[in-house]
């Protein structure tokens, strides 16, 4: 029996038209499919009744994969698409393993000779990079900083001096809860001409993208808590 496709499924970025965020031919791809494997089946079945599902919502097969999805697993979650079925692999918000689970499950599909089908979709990161202004020949995604205070401020100035000696932008994000207390630290530790870009909301309603200096920065503060958002970092 030949395999089915993994479809690798980027899901939109938050609340908002659907249309801006997933092209009609991946809509139509994703609305024929009868299993997925996702990190949350309630967002999940909530995207596939926005899109237009063809199946019975109850009928649709979903397996979970999250954080505390262990490696020994993959293998079963990889059986129906090994008998046959086209299946999704769906993102909680975003491109699906980046910044996201999924890169491991992924690798062993390639293993097992499962073809892999990525589909267009938001990248928060991606869309951020377009939208900075700063350099998108080099650029690193670090994901999340450390959380205490002095180990983020130290991470913060290693950014800073990285950029600076290779000419780097350097990317990360936060819990948004976090976000306004990582701005205020990314002002305190970092020097006042080197350029930071905010991009919150992308693709969304009350979107926000702005490219300043440290020092242009500490003039006046967005209000980031609680809201999604890419921080980019330039020296």
């Amino acid at each position: 029996m030949n395999a089915g496709i993994l479809y690798l499924i980027p899901a939109p970025l938050g609340l908002g038209d659907i249309a801006w965020a997933i092209p009609p031919a991946v809509r139509q791809c994703v609305a024929g499919l009868g299993h997925f494997i996702v990190e949350h089946p309630k967002t999940a079945r909530q995207f596939l009744k926005q899109i237009g599902c063809v199946l019975p919502i109850q009928t649709i097969k979903m397996e979970v994969l999250d954080e505390h999805t262990r490696a020994t697993e993959y293998e079963k979650l990889l059986a129906p698409v090994l008998t046959g079925n086209d299946t999704g692999l769906l993102s909680e918000a975003g491109c699906p393993t980046i910044a996201d689970p999924g890169a491991g499950l992924v690798r062993l599909a390639h293993q097992k000779n499962i073809r892999i089908r990525p589909l267009v979709g938001p990248s928060s990161i991606l869309l951020a990079l377009m939208a900075s202004g700063l350099n998108g020949q080099r650029f690193v995604f670090h994901g999340y900083l450390p959380v205490e205070p002095d180990r983020r401020a130290k991470k913060l100035v290693q950014l800073e001096k990285d950029s600076i000696a290779r000419d780097q932008t350097q990317i990360f994000i936060e819990t948004p809860y976090r976000n306004q207390k990582l701005l205020e630290s990314i002002l305190h530790a970092c020097r006042g001409d080197t350029i930071l870009c905010v991009a919150s909301n992308l693709t969304l309603a009350g979107e926000y993208i702005s490219t300043r200096t440290i020092n242009d920065w500490k003039q006046a503060l967005p209000d980031l808590h609680n809201q999604p958002a890419v921080f980019l970092l330039h020296g």
